[in-house]
Parts: C-alpha cells; sequence; structure tokens
C-alpha cells in the first residue's frame, strides 16, 4: 500500500482574449477496489461561471466548465491524495485461454456485455493489418489470456523505442506500428490494437506513474508527467489485467488511475473549445506525484 499527493497544472496563454471558453477535464482519480481517493480538489482560474463535477459514460470523475469574460490565459489545477494498492486478479480466469476473453464470441460468459464495447474498433485505434499479424504472435491458440497479455506486453517493450519525437498526439496506430517508436499513448494504443483485432476485450487506461529521482538527486517538483497503459479483460470476472507496455510490467501500487475509456480521445485530460482572434497559444503541463508514506 503507497499513499500519494497527485499535484496536476495544465496552463493555457492566448496571444489575444478569449471571449468564450468552454471544456471538459478528467484530472481527479477515480476510487477503485484496489485505490482509495482521500481527497480530490478542482481549482480554474479565472474563474469559470459554470463549473459542473459530474461522471461521464465511463463512470470517471468529468468536470465540465465554461468561461464566458475576456481571458488572455487559463490554468486549471486539480490536487489529490490517493492510497493505492497493489492489485491482485482471479488466478483462474487468468489461466483460462484467451479466445474467452472475446466477449462478442462469448456474449454467455459472465461479465462480457459490459466487456464488448472494448472488444471494438475505436476512432484512434483501428484494426491495422500489422497490428493483427503483430498481435497474433502472441495469441496462440489456446493460450491463457494472463500470459498471451504478458508476452504481448514484453515484446512491445522490445520490439519498439520510447522516442517523443516520433510521433504527435494525432498520430496512428499505423504510424506508430511504422516507426516502430512513440510514447505511452502509443504503445497502449498498439497494444489494444493487436488484442481486439482478434475480439479480446481491453481498455485504455490514464493516470499517473510515481518515479524516483537518480541516486543521490532530490525530487525535483512538478517533473512528473501523465501516464497511460491499457487493462485487458479477465473473462468470467470484472477484473482486468493492467499492464504498461512503456515499462515492461504490470501495473502496480505505484500506478494512480485517472479515467478509462475505448482510447485516448476519451480520457484526455483537458480538452476543450475556445472562441478567439488570438493566432497563437502557448500549453505548460506540470506533474508531481509526492509519496506520503
Amino acid at each position: 500500500m503507497k499513499r500519494y499527493r497527485v499535484w496536476h497544472r495544465t496552463a493555457y496563454t492566448y496571444s489575444a482574449p478569449v471571449e468564450d471558453s468552454v471544456g471538459k477535464f478528467h484530472l481527479s482519480p477515480r476510487t477503485l477496489p484496489w485505490q482509495q481517493v482521500e481527497s480530490s480538489q478542482v481549482t480554474v482560474t479565472p474563474p469559470p461561471g459554470d463549473i459542473s463535477p459530474d461522471a461521464d459514460y465511463f463512470g470517471n470523475a468529468a468536470t465540465y466548465f465554461h468561461l464566458t469574460e475576456p481571458h488572455d490565459s487559463l490554468a486549471i489545477e486539480c490536487t489529490s491524495e490517493v492510497t493505492v494498492h497493489r492489485p491482485a486478479y482471479d488466478e483462474a480466469a487468468m489461466a483460462r485461454p484467451w479466445e474467452d476473453a472475446r466477449p462478442l464470441d462469448h456474449p454467455d460468459v459472465e461479465g462480457a456485455w459490459r466487456a464488448a464495447e472494448f472488444a471494438m474498433e475505436s476512432p484512434r485505434v483501428r484494426h491495422v493489418d500489422d497490428a493483427t499479424a503483430y498481435g497474433a504472435v502472441s495469441l496462440t491458440p489456446g493460450r491463457p489470456i494472463g500470459e498471451a497479455a504478458t508476452d504481448l506486453m514484453e515484446r512491445i517493450f522490445r520490439d519498439f523505442d520510447y522516442d517523443s519525437t516520433a510521433t504527435t498526439v494525432t498520430s496512428t496506430v499505423a504510424d506508430a506500428m511504422d516507426k516502430r517508436a512513440g510514447v505511452c499513448q502509443d504503445f497502449a494504443h498498439v497494444a489494444l490494437a493487436c488484442l481486439r483485432a482478434h475480439g479480446v476485450a481491453a481498455r485504455y487506461v490514464s493516470g499517473y506513474l510515481a518515479t524516483q529521482p537518480p541516486p543521490g538527486k532530490e525530487r525535483v517538483f512538478g517533473a512528473d508527467a501523465s501516464h497511460a497503459w491499457l487493462a485487458v479483460w479477465l473473462p468470467g470476472t470484472d477484473e482486468w489485467l493492467a499492464i504498461d507496455p512503456t515499462n515492461n510490467q504490470w501495473a502496480n501500487d505505484r500506478y494512480v488511475t485517472v479515467a478509462w475509456g475505448r482510447d485516448y480521445g476519451d480520457v484526455s485530460p483537458v480538452r476543450g473549445i475556445i472562441y478567439t482572434e488570438a493566432e497563437r497559444s502557448t500549453l505548460r503541463v506540470s506533474v508531481d506525484v509526492a509519496p506520503l508514506d
């Protein structure tokens, strides 16, 4: 068990006043069987006339805001304290053949109806031929789902290079497969495509990974970053095996879960629309994940 204080700040500046801004953000962590949210507070500067905490379609904490006062900057901050336990999984479900984790082929399996939408294509996770073939190497006939998912995770970690210059936020699965490079968002999308192309249900997860400073160095406040991984449905249960191809490990008590959906587009930290004549804008994101114990 570990406790963290998570601080996330997204700040925009504009070259001309923004007359109207409407947006939505996913910044408050989810309350889960292995994660307790002790507190979470969001502030928007300047204060919007309308701000409405809510839950989105996937059950994530989502906050909507509408700011109608002219402004040349916008800052959104969220500070949360969470307790995270290492997730535990049903060993019998982990040992079931991966073919059983295809809810569209096995609608009679318990939990299949809840997992079904995560077995289909989504806007940022298309079934490209390269990903289908790459996934087939891990998904051999009758292989246990836990073993197959872990093997896919290990192969992506080994075969793909982490390169923040190789892709952008709009890059596709095909782009990442072609370059064999990208960032955590790309690796999660690639793994999702590899699994879903074969009918396996898996969802995109966003959040944070608590990092350690290099030996002999102090923590630098605000130097952390958002992170992304994926979770694979374990048939016959409501459990999802969380795997991280970027770091070649199952998600453990260093991972703070914020939201999940079909892909990044469902759970982006901040998104919105502005009305302005500004020709330029800048974005700065700062994240800090501090252990409390």
